[in-house]
This record gives C-alpha cells, structure tokens and sequence, in this order.
C-alpha cells in the first residue's frame, strides 16, 4: 500500500463504484470523489488478449467520465480474471458462482488490471495493464457451500473478493495484492507524480 498522500495537487476522480478501489484510495489517504462510469463490458476479450481487454475498457470508462471533470485527473480500472484462454466473468449468480470456483479451484489463474488515467484540461492520458498470478486452493462441497453463503462473490470477476491480510483460499504467487483487489497502488503513486508534473504544463483552464 502507498501510505503517502497523492502527489497530485488537483481532484482526483475515481470513474468507478467498486467497494475494493475505494477502500484502496482511503487507505493510501487520497482525497477522491466517485463517479462511476457505468459503460456496458463486454464478456470476450477481442484479439484473444486480457491485456488488450483490461486495457481498452479502462480506456472507455476514463473516456465517459473525463467530459464531465473541467479541472482534474479521473481515474479509471478494470480487473478481470484470465484462465484457459478466457475472460473469468462476474458471476451471474450463485451457481454461476460455483461453476467459477469449482474450475479455479487447484490451479493458477491470470489476474489483469488496465489503468487509465485521464488529465483534464489538456486530454492527457496514461494507461498500462499489470498482471498478478492467483492461486485458488480446491475447496470441498462445505467450504464452498459456506463461501457463497457470505456473498462475497456477488459484482466480482472471478466469483472472488481477497481477504486480507490473509486469505484462506487464495495465494498471490506474482504480482501485487492491490492489483488483485481492483488498482495497482504502487505504480498508480508513480502515474500520480507524471499526472502532476503535465499539470504544472498546462494552463488551469482551457
């Protein structure tokens, strides 16, 4: 976690609802107002790539919330989950859920998340993609049982939300927790500081 404030002197936007990157950004003290951008995503990933993915709808949720901002830096991610040559969705319900888990289970999935940071004024913008590898332990019928019960699954790609800081079922063997949970915090302060730095280019206004 990025413990210091942002180093970004202007608003901050966040382009997303999810529970997980707000309490990210509280957690590393940034000052940030909400403003999801509640685009529709598609559930394949074209070109065959999570990357591109992650990468292009980060791009198309900073891209419908920047017209709205006259004066500051939106945020904007997308985590999914990659296994098998395919996009890991977001449960559609309990069952979906399970058949989620129950393919996860004993192996090591892909866990992509696209960044987008989007300046305004100016129509600056930085974007990257980083990867974490998860591993997800087989669960019996009890655990699984008792796992859907907690709804922890429910809005989440992957049917799972990480627990810190440990997590029973699931092990980061590369990559940053952070990523997991939905924003890169250590590469998003270094995104901050150049978001900063154009700032001090460009006049407050256009």
């Amino acid at each position: 976690m990025v413990p210091n404030p942002s180093p970004f002197p202007g608003r901050l936007i966040l382009a997303s609802g999810s529970r997980g990157r707000r309490w990210l950004m509280e957690q590393a003290g940034y000052p940030f107002e909400v403003k999801p951008s509640n685009i529709d995503e598609p559930t394949e990933a074209r070109l065959g790539s999570c990357r591109h993915y992650v990468g292009e709808l980060a791009w198309l949720k900073a891209a419908a919330v920047a017209p709205t901002v006259d004066d500051g830096l939106v945020i904007a991610a997308d985590t999914v989950g990659w296994h098998n040559g395919k996009v890991i969705g977001k449960p559609e319900d309990a069952a979906d859920a399970r058949r989620i888990i129950t393919a996860l289970g004993g192996t090591v999935h892909e866990l992509w998340t696209g960044v987008c940071l989007w300046l305004r004024p100016g129509d600056w913008q930085l974007c990257w993609q980083e990867r974490s590898l998860v591993r997800m332990t087989a669960l019996s019928d009890a655990e699984l049982d008792a796992y859907l019960k907690t709804d922890k699954w429910v809005g989440n790609s992957g049917a799972y939300a990480i627990e810190l800081p440990t997590d029973p079922f699931l092990t980061v063997e590369e990559g940053t927790v952070s990523n997991v949970i939905g924003l890169p915090m250590e590469s998003l302060a270094k995104g901050l500081a150049w978001a900063a730095t154009v700032r001090g280019w460009l006049p407050l206004s256009e």
